[in-house]
């Protein structure tokens, strides 16, 4: 390098501090090569660490990125330190570029951190029938920016995170058991009591129905054209809807066998002849 520079016609104190630049960069690019090993090191450690914890796949993927990214950062500032390369400016660029990013990206970022939240904490998994966001339906997959929910009639809908992080979340498998109600009306002349102890068979008879809490039936209302009896039992998620449809049945038919009738709305219309006076007003 010398000779090299002898042949430039340089200066005796100019080699020597392009020969200190040099000897400068060579190793600020070394320590660079170095950092950037460390950092994936790092990150990729703390990756495992998370997964040894049972963290989220997701999540751990992102924290690891997160992670590296920040090493990297960190690792680029002290490399143009020892080269000396001012680094206050480099740093207030950097500071207002990601602000100018944070408020470009709100919705984007809230998204995320809810995202980061929901993984944690598990309000609900894939498989869960929730409500969510205003959508009812079961959860197909979470990721960090969006929930996606199939609806019962097999529509696919996409929910932000932010939304919902922001409205209450409704698991319906969360506790693995849910109580089911209907409502079956019986005409005023029939017997109640006779009425009730036939629910009451009805519930005990079918295993699906959980004795504890207690299956029961309770007089709801008397309407204009019928008492109103209301059900209410247990069943496991799997057996709820198969229960309630199989007592219902059960129900209409016990009751026409022992001549309860199930009242059903009616109009009674009258047709009066043209020349017939009309009723005197009160």
């Amino acid at each position: 390098m010398l000779d090299f520079l002898d042949h430039l016609g340089i200066d005796h104190a100019t080699r020597l501090v392009i020969i200190a630049w040099s000897i400068r960069i060579g190793l600020s690019l070394v320590a660079l090569g170095i950092g950037f090993w460390i950092a994936a090191r790092v990150a990729n450690l703390g990756k495992r660490a998370l997964e040894r914890a049972r963290v989220d796949d997701t999540l751990a993927g992102f924290l690891r990125n997160a992670i590296y990214g920040l090493l990297i950062a960190f690792v680029i500032v002290q490399v143009m330190g020892m080269a000396g390369i001012p680094t206050a400016s480099f740093i207030a660029a950097l500071g207002a570029a990601g602000l100018a990013i944070g408020l470009a990206l709100n919705s984007s970022l809230s998204n995320l951190a809810w995202g980061v939240l929901l993984i944690l904490f598990r309000p609900y998994r894939i498989g869960d029938y929730v409500l969510v966001g205003g959508v009812e339906g079961t959860v197909e997959s979470i990721n960090l920016m969006h929930t996606y929910v199939i609806t019962p009639d097999n529509r696919e809908a996409v929910v932000p995170n932010s939304k919902v992080g922001g409205d209450a979340i409704i698991n319906f498998n969360r506790r693995g058991t849910r109580r089911f109600e209907v409502k079956v009306g019986i005409a005023y002349t029939d017997d109640i009591g006779k009425a009730m102890d036939i629910v009451r068979g009805l519930l005990e008879a079918d295993s699906r129905i959980m004795k504890d809490p207690a299956p029961g039936v309770w007089t709801d209302s008397l309407g204009a054209s019928n008492v109103t009896l209301v059900i209410r039992g247990w069943c496991t998620v799997a057996d709820m809807y198969g229960a309630q449809t199989t007592l219902l049945l059960n129900i209409k038919d016990q009751f026409g066998q022992a001549g309860i009738t199930i009242p059903s709305s009616s109009t009674d219309i009258r047709l009066l002849p043209a020349d017939e006076p009309k009723p005197a007003a009160r």
